[in-house]
């Protein structure tokens, strides 16, 4: 994702001198710890701490990493299995049902057979019955990040935070005191206007775009797919529980290519969801539509501005 496509907006943050901000590279992006804390040095311990996590889950998930536990599967023949760390397993499984759960419009392994993978949680192993298959895990493994940055300031007692990694994919947790949430916004590819802005606590969101003159293509058959923006935001069940931000940012990918009848149908099924989605401009002027699918609650929707006509 890069940072010219849909992304959120963190408003007010910077200006509340009770909110620390500590920033980190990896993953071919930033990430970013914002947090409400009385003791400035234990909140960057923690954000340090939170980060060497992340810095280790790159070396497992990144197929740039020569040794990473994702390119030992990438070179499994078929028949012969891998070993990789739990949080490889786990990525792969969540990975595994977004693929089920969208269709196969997410699909880490890009039409190379992730469902010819067999994971065994009990002796972390991943087992390929076909050769040939290629994951790669940066459609999700930037959330799953998220994930466990959140779980290890849960476990330092910094429940007030927002994480995000690239503006791209965002986790917030507990709101900084004296605020209903921490408030965001939802801005349009290459730099556009404000879509959205929202109070959040305890929801993840991810963003999926293209820059101009970019395709984005549908793995199920390898054809490119008309150009939009979609966000997604996920409600999560505890401050810092499971693997919402892994989800968003699995299924934000998958909106940007399943129609609008199946994004309402995930909407329907998913308790919670919110999705919304922006279109390419059309060829004859008109402007883009905006639609906002799913209203599950808890996001704090405050005010919502269509993309403005085009001009005369």
């Amino acid at each position: 994702m890069t940072d010219q496509g849909a992304t959120f907006g963190i408003e007010g943050a910077h200006f509340r001198r009770d909110v620390h901000r500590f920033s980190h590279e990896a993953m071919a992006t930033v990430f970013e710890i914002h947090c409400a804390h009385e003791d400035a040095r234990y909140a960057r311990q923690a954000a340090e701490a939170a980060f060497a996590v992340v810095d280790l889950l790159e070396q497992d998930l990144s197929r740039f990493v020569a040794n990473s536990d994702v390119s030992r599967v990438n070179a499994l023949p078929a028949g012969q299995a891998a070993r990789g760390s739990p949080t490889t397993l786990e990525c792969l499984a969540i990975a595994r049902q977004m693929y089920d759960v969208t269709l196969g419009a997410f699909d880490v392994s890009i039409g190379t057979g992730i469902e010819a993978l067999d994971l065994d949680p009990e002796t972390h192993t991943v087992h390929a019955r076909r050769q040939g298959i290629q994951l790669d895990l940066g459609g999700i493994g930037k959330g799953y990040a998220l994930d466990r940055v959140a779980e290890l300031l849960d476990e330092w007692d910094v429940h007030d935070a927002l994480v995000h990694g690239g503006f791209s994919s965002v986790l917030t947790l507990e709101a900084p005191p004296g605020r209903e949430g921490w408030s965001l916004s939802l801005s349009a590819p290459d730099g556009g206007e404000v879509l959205v802005r929202l109070s959040a606590r305890r929801r993840a969101f991810s963003a999926s775009g293209t820059r101009k003159g970019e395709h984005i293509y549908d793995p199920r058959t390898g054809r490119a797919v008309a150009g939009r923006a979609a966000w997604v935001s996920v409600p999560c069940r505890s401050p810092a529980g499971g693997s919402p931000a892994a989800v968003a940012e699995a299924l934000s990918t998958a909106c940007m290519i399943l129609s609008e009848e199946e994004i309402r149908d995930l909407c329907r099924d998913g308790p919670g969801l919110d999705t919304w989605v922006l279109s390419e401009p059309a060829t004859d002027g008109a402007k883009p539509a905006f639609l906002h699918m799913g209203g599950g609650g808890g996001a704090g929707l405050k005010h919502k501005a269509l993309v403005a006509p085009k001009e005369e």
